[in-house]
């Protein structure tokens, strides 16, 4: 059992006890974090006089040999430790002697382990952008490519009104550009060094924690020790906000599935984003959407054991918080894997354009038109309203679009119906006179996709 403390006790500790109580297994994922975290403790330490310049560039020469051994494999992070901060400072000793005791000085691993989280949840913010902004430019294109393609919009899952797949997808931009703009909150916000913080009242060596700060790219330093090693405000912050992410990539699955059905036939999914029956070969199911689907439960697992575990917790550091770590790994992974390979399966995803026109005109999403093309005659809007629904009603009886119907027809309805009637009812005339700002409209859609190149600096 390799573990950083001991004088105080009589007796070994119990196995089991040391197997329940040890971290190693999950908290290895904070190697690099901790190599760096102590990199820059030594240079700190040394540039306030605690270690001589010998002390620090050893120390570091025998961190960066253990990374290296680590890279690879000649060195295994076993079991043997308890967690990743004794791995890496038992190995440091075992390299350079008493030096490498003295890595530790004016360091807690209250404060080490507080550290190791807040950088690796940034590297995983900063990783969950970069993923998400590709998804936005795969979104993009499609928008760009898809300006004049009509399709059904609709709500409550029946057709309403015609609108583009552009226009859809711009949706999902919107949804996608506000996680953008949350991660990149989180960050700046949780951008704050808790080195230095001690076991939770700071300590008596003259620490620079300013300097500290610097060399791992944060803003400062936490400003109140106790909160510093106890924090975890941020981690619920970006657990949260990958709930939000994988919910919207779950209501887009969604819309996939069904789109992808026998009945929609809206997109067909490439061979290799899906995969088939054991035992129908007629299959071609949409798995990808559908894990994606059903991992978002399991991210909000996570959030919601955070949120428990930390709710009781007094300051400041209590072991409880240990169980910061194995969900919120696996969310992170989760999230960060929907997202690429959603993007995957929608960038080579083909739209069936036809298919989806032809819905919206069989889907009489053009009847809010045919009000308003009656309104604009003069008659009441209630009355219109009226009106057009027997029509609804006429054409589902003949089997028929509201486009089908003839002059006489429409007259039979209604005498003030003339032929400019099939112009305002087209798919063509019903999307493109809506041009307020956020509307599916042509020149309206360019307008939204210039304001999105906008955000991805395109």
């Amino acid at each position: 059992m390799a573990q950083l403390w001991g004088g105080r006790f009589t007796k070994a500790t119990d196995q089991m006890v040391y197997d329940f109580n040890a971290s190693i297994i999950f908290d290895q994922k904070f190697f690099y974090q901790d190599i760096a975290g102590s990199t820059a403790h030594v240079k700190m330490l040394a540039r306030v006089g605690i270690l001589t310049d010998k002390e620090r560039d050893d120390i570091i020469a025998g961190l960066e040999g253990i990374k290296a051994d680590v890279e690879s494999e000649k060195l295994i992070i076993s079991s043997e430790y308890e967690d990743i901060h004794s791995f890496v400072e038992a190995n440091l000793i075992d390299r350079i002697g008493d030096t490498g005791k003295k890595l530790h000085t004016g360091r807690s691993r209250n404060d080490q382990v507080a550290l190791d989280m807040r950088l690796y949840t940034r590297d995983k913010v900063e990783a969950t952008s970069e993923a998400l902004e590709h998804l936005l430019e795969t979104i993009l294109g499609i928008m760009e490519e898809n300006v004049d393609t009509i399709m059904p919009g609709f709500t409550h899952l029946q057709k309403a009104q015609p609108i583009t797949l552009a226009h859809h997808m711009g949706a999902y931009f919107e949804m996608f550009k506000r996680d953008c703009l949350r991660l990149s909150d989180i960050r700046e916000r949780m951008n704050y060094c808790p080195l230095g913080s001690g076991a939770l009242a700071g300590t008596t060596y003259p620490l620079d924690r300013e300097y500290s700060a610097s060399l791992l790219g944060f803003d400062g330093p936490c400003l109140n020790s106790m909160d510093g090693v106890s924090d975890r405000d941020y981690l619920i912050e970006f657990l949260s906000a990958l709930c939000t992410i994988q919910m919207h990539l779950s209501r887009f699955s969604e819309e996939v599935i069904i789109w992808n059905s026998n009945e929609y036939r809206f997109v067909e999914i490439d061979d290799a984003y899906s995969t088939g029956s054991s035992i129908m070969p007629q299959k071609k199911n949409p798995d990808i959407a559908e894990l994606v689907r059903g991992k978002t439960g399991r991210v909000y697992g996570a959030l919601t054991s955070l949120l428990t575990t930390m709710k009781g917790i007094p300051l400041a550091y209590n072991k409880d918080m240990q169980e910061d770590k194995e969900l919120s790994f696996d969310a992170m992974d989760t999230v960060i894997n929907c997202i690429v390979l959603f993007d995957g399966m929608l960038s080579t995803m083909k739209f069936n354009k036809e298919i989806m026109e032809e819905s919206a005109k069989k889907g009489f999403t053009n009847a809010t038109d045919a009000a308003d093309y009656l309104v604009m005659k003069g008659v009441p809007f209630r009355d219109a309203h009226s009106i057009i629904g027997r029509i609804v009603l006429y054409c589902i009886d003949k089997n028929i679009a509201i486009d089908d119907m003839t002059l006489d027809e429409f007259k039979s309805m209604s005498p003030v119906f003339e032929e400019d009637i099939y112009k305002a009812i087209s798919m063509d005339t019903c999307v493109n006179k809506r041009l307020t700002v956020g509307a599916p409209g042509h020149d309206a859609m360019l307008q939204e996709i210039k304001q999105c190149k906008l955000f991805l600096n395109k």
